[in-house]
């Protein structure tokens, strides 16, 4: 995969925002186990609205993935394959993309109702009490993802810009 390829992702990936990812960072610094296990998996930085009767799941937008990048350079570290959000990454998260051969992944944004369609089963294995920052596990079919930073740094963004800056 490289920086602006489209790609339709199936299979299950998981969800975490800020609070689950304080949790799940504090859990590491202390040796404990974590909810799930990271390695070979990707994390949708997304936090739902209530599910539709006969629905899955509500909404399902991506959220801004700078918030994340504390903490993200550690999960990567422990096998963390991809990531789903949107925005801009630290330099710290590019190198670790880097480091590691994962990959950053943009889902549209303001397109969660739409991208809740690719979402086939939902539920949460980690952390009730955050509500809609809970963690869950989605099983997703064709879930419309576009490459930003690939596994060798390449990113879109900077990409987008130097073409556009011409």
């Amino acid at each position: 995969m490289r920086a602006g390829d489209y790609v339709y992702i199936t299979g299950t990936i998981y969800t975490a925002r800020d609070a689950a990812h304080k949790r799940m960072y504090e859990a590491m610094a202390e040796k404990e186990a974590l909810p799930l296990d990271l390695n070979g998996n990707i994390i949708y930085y997304m936090g739902p609205s209530p599910a539709r009767d006969g629905r899955p799941i509500g909404s399902a937008g991506p959220t801004t993935s700078s918030r994340m990048d504390k903490y993200t350079p550690a999960f990567l570290d422990r096998g963390l394959k991809g990531m789903i959000g949107k925005g801009k990454r630290s330099e710290e998260v590019r190198d670790a993309i880097v480091s590691n051969g994962a990959v950053y992944f943009a889902a549209v944004g303001g397109a969660g109702a739409l991208l809740s369609r690719s979402i086939k089963h939902s539920k949460v294995i980690a952390y009730d009490d955050l509500g809609t920052e809970a963690i869950r596990e989605l099983q997703v079919k064709n879930f419309p993802v576009i490459v930003v930073i690939d596994a060798e740094g390449n990113d879109l963004y900077e990409t987008v810009i130097k073409e556009f800056s011409m």
